[in-house]
């Protein structure tokens, strides 16, 4: 959807009206879409191997990456960028290194779409309905080409690091993973008639798998109550930010924060 000039307008002067009245109160915390998805990545199955980087770029047209720290062509790409959705990153930890994958987390109440002046940064489905104070939609947080300014400022709010921009293009994009969101499954309805992400799709492991986000919150659950001592006994997401639509899993005696994962409070950074 566009904006136009007036509306804008409007909505500058009715956001200044609001400010003035002293309506400065913080709005209320936004729960789990209902038909939300996401993605559950567990750290102790991932052997580094790096298949759902290819896949990302294969998907998504993206030419390889191959600027590395040391000059390895293994290495690269060494973070996401205006070419690279989705890296495996690796960290040092007890018994070896500890890989962890790195894309939109997509969460529950994004940093990003707020701080998006005219919505161009946005939540798929958002708006549509809302029960019980539940969004509606899959929650994949989409971009818009024909309504994004190029201020940046979704890459300033965002806690993970990840909206990138292409500073080298006449017509620059911001790029980011939309859980590929263009591969939709004609065969499927509902929320989940996305296609599984191409990353989730060739993980050899099952490291990293697709889904309904109330189903892989329990299945992360599921794991840590059978093998207790394999787990860290926290699901990275579920709170952290408000809540994300990725969620993530880490072996015993490793801190999420060791797999460069911020520690945030369970409060969004949109809600203030």
């Amino acid at each position: 959807m566009r904006i136009s000039r007036r509306s804008l307008l409007k909505g500058v002067a009715a956001a200044g009206a609001t400010v003035l009245a002293g309506d400065t109160d913080a709005r209320e915390a936004v729960r789990p879409g209902l038909d939300a998805v996401g993605m559950l990545f567990d750290s102790t199955l991932c052997v580094g191997c790096r298949a759902c980087q290819t896949a990302c770029k294969v998907a998504n047209g993206l030419p390889p990456d191959t600027v590395a720290a040391g000059g390895g062509v293994y290495d690269a790409p060494v973070d996401l960028n205006s070419t690279t959705k989705n890296v495996i990153k690796a960290f040092p930890a007890a018994g070896g290194p500890a890989f962890v994958k790195q894309q939109c987390m997509h969460c529950v109440d994004p940093s990003c779409v707020s701080a998006c002046m005219l919505g161009a940064m946005h939540k798929e489905g958002e708006g549509l309905r809302r029960i019980a104070g539940e969004r509606a939609g899959t929650g994949i947080v989409l971009w818009d080409k024909y309504t994004c300014t190029g201020c940046r400022y979704c890459q300033i709010a965002c806690a993970f690091n990840v909206p990138k921009f292409e500073w080298f293009e006449a017509f620059p994009y911001i790029v980011k993973c939309e859980l590929c969101r263009h591969r939709g499954d004609p065969k499927k309805e509902g929320p989940l008639a996305v296609a599984n992400p191409a990353c989730a799709e060739v993980c050899p492991r099952g490291a990293v798998i697709f889904g309904a986000r109330g189903e892989l919150l329990a299945e992360a659950k599921r794991r840590i109550a059978v093998g207790p001592g394999r787990y860290n006994g926290r699901v990275y997401g579920e709170k952290e930010g408000g809540g994300t639509q990725v969620l993530y899993l880490a072996a015993a005696g490793v801190s999420f924060q060791e797999l460069g994962l911020p520690d945030l409070p369970a409060r969004s950074a949109a809600q203030f």
